[in-house]
């Protein structure tokens, strides 16, 4: 990146500055070994010499700086300490990387236990899951779910989706594990589509950019929908606002081509990151989302509840449709819809439920509905 440094110390030893990973250690870490890794993987290519292919190994050693994690004061100091590490890779075999930080050791080794046991989960049957959480509308009707992954470890127990997404984006097992949600929802919205109550139900599933940057994405979303018989408006592929950071050419055909297949497609995270006003006009997307951080706070914050307002009023007005997550109590549910929000999902309204849990609450849900009219 351009805000990383590298040098040459002397002879075969070269020192990589990274910038800009985060302050919290786990994050760091992994996002330095992914980088430690490209390297070694670059650098185990054969190479000609004077005619011949030659071959070389590396080991490299990873230490801390800035933050509350800087283990020395001084450039020499953290010089030492990645040497330090470094000779430490060389013992472990080399080709390898190691850390001088004990706490950040110990985070690699965590992440790297879980990313073995996440690969063989997506092998291994009853692990990973599908929750759906119910959305509704302004009449407190349901008018779809979305679908979320998760990990019940046969040791661990139920592992956070803060926990293994990231180690997920890191590897690549993102791809799978993507690819697995979006076929189980499509099975879903299959199995609803049988039933008249449940017929015109959606399932939003959310994409990463690692999945929306892969080339075959749309023809794999063309195979799921062509497997399963599904409609594809029914199915929402929410997708991040860091897509539009750059290659926004691409970006745009491939959300194009999906809109030319009839899916929906919603802007997940609207208001952070990377979301631009100016991208409204370009994106050929029929929703935004609401992020949970601003509906937090829309009853005590006045920028929060500004910027929430604001979101409501440019997507109709430019005739999308809005939704609000994280909707956790009714005067959150008021004020929103007061505002012209269309959809609200949050623990207020339903919990992400199991399937046979989900399709309980839908019958239940829809026989109050039906008893209220009469």
């Amino acid at each position: 990146r351009k805000s990383d440094t590298v040098a040459r110390l002397g002879g075969d030893e070269f020192v990589v500055m990274l910038q800009h990973l985060g302050t919290e250690v786990e994050t760091a870490a992994r996002k330095a070994q992914v980088v430690a890794e490209k390297v070694l993987a670059r650098m185990v290519e054969p190479f000609d010499l004077g005619g011949s292919q030659h071959f070389s190994t590396t080991s490299i050693g990873v230490t801390p700086f800035g933050g509350a994690h800087t283990g020395a004061a001084e450039v020499s100091d953290l010089l030492t300490q990645a040497d330090l590490a470094m000779y430490q890779a060389k013992g472990m075999g080399r080709n390898t990387v190691a850390f001088f930080d004990p706490e950040m050791q110990a985070a690699i080794s965590a992440s790297a236990s879980m990313s073995a046991d996440l690969r063989a989960a997506l092998h291994a049957h009853g692990q990973i899951g599908v929750h759906y959480q119910p959305q509704f509308d302004l009449a407190q009707r349901v008018v779809g779910a979305e679908a979320l992954a998760r990990w019940q470890h046969p040791e661990r127990g139920s592992v956070s989706p803060s926990e293994f997404i990231p180690i997920a984006e890191d590897t690549g097992l993102i791809l799978p594990l993507g690819t697995w949600v979006m076929e189980e929802s499509c099975r879903q919205l299959a199995a609803w589509g049988e039933n008249p109550d449940t017929a015109l139900l959606s399932i939003s599933v959310n994409v990463s950019v690692r999945q929306f940057r892969h080339p075959e994405f749309v023809d794999l979303v063309m195979g799921v929908l062509a497997r399963h018989g599904v409609q594809p408006h029914l199915l929402k592929l929410e997708l991040t606002g860091s897509l539009l950071a750059d290659r926004m050419e691409i970006t745009l055909a491939k959300m194009g081509k999906l809109k030319q297949l009839g899916v929906t497609l919603s802007l997940d995270d609207f208001g952070t990151g990377y979301s631009s006003l100016a991208y409204l006009k370009l994106l050929p997307i029929d929703q935004l989302k609401i992020d949970k951080a601003f509906v937090a706070d829309v009853l005590s914050d006045p920028s929060d509840a500004a910027i929430a307002h604001a979101i409501i009023g440019l997507a109709h007005s430019v005739g999308l449709t809005v939704i609000a997550e994280g909707v956790e109590n009714e005067a959150q549910r008021h004020w929103l819809a007061e505002r012209g929000c269309d959809l609200f999902q949050g623990f207020l309204l339903a919990q992400p439920m199991p399937v046979d849990e989900v399709n309980a609450f839908l019958k239940t849900h829809t026989a109050q509905r039906a008893l209220q009219l009469a």
